[in-house]
């Protein structure tokens, strides 16, 4: 066998390292730019499994069209509040603070919006069952006072909108009823 010069066994050794690396870079692209592929267990999910649930949930655009809906009411009767539009699970989707608004309005409008999705009821009957059972009133993010209402779907909660700022409560609840009923338009 021939032996190769010192200076041919460097340049081969380079050109090889050079491929090996370039492969290795090559195969590392590759693998980060490929979507990766779903669990095994993802793909044979049914959905038919008992163990899985569906829920429906307001859009963005529905969510403002309806706190829109309520402000407007508002606004016609001169009154200034915030209105508050929560998801199933109390996320707000939207909050609109009207001109002249108080400052106590925008936190209060959220918790009744998030009081009335939470029991599927609207706030002023939860309000009258603080008589027979006072420490609702303790359960933190909770608002007991006229001005909020679900938005339901075949009965079940999706959405809650909650109205503070005006002088009463049933007026807020009033203008809250508006933007539920502009939902089912």
């Amino acid at each position: 066998m021939k032996k190769l010069s010192l200076r041919t066994r460097v340049l081969t050794g380079a050109v090889a390292a050079a491929a090996l690396g370039a492969g290795t870079f090559g195969a590392m692209s590759a693998n980060a730019s490929a979507p990766a592929a779903a669990p095994a267990a993802a793909l044979g999910a049914d959905t038919a499994n008992r163990n899985l649930q569906q829920s429906t949930h307001l859009t963005v655009a529905a969510a403002t069209k309806a706190a829109q809906a309520a402000l407007d009411a508002a606004k016609k009767e001169n009154q200034r509040v915030c209105v508050a539009v929560v998801d199933r699970n109390g996320n707000t989707i939207v909050t609109l603070r009207g001109d002249g608004a108080g400052p106590q309005a925008y936190e209060s409008a959220a918790k009744k919006a998030y009081t009335a999705v939470s029991w599927n009821a609207p706030t002023s009957e939860l309000a009258k069952r603080l008589e027979q059972a006072p420490n609702l009133k303790d359960i933190p993010g909770t608002l007991f006072l006229a001005g909020g209402s679900p938005v339901q779907v075949k009965g079940a909660p999706v959405a809650g909108i909650g109205v503070a700022g005006a002088p009463s409560g049933d007026l807020d609840e009033m203008f809250a009823k508006a933007g539920v009923a502009t939902l089912a338009k």
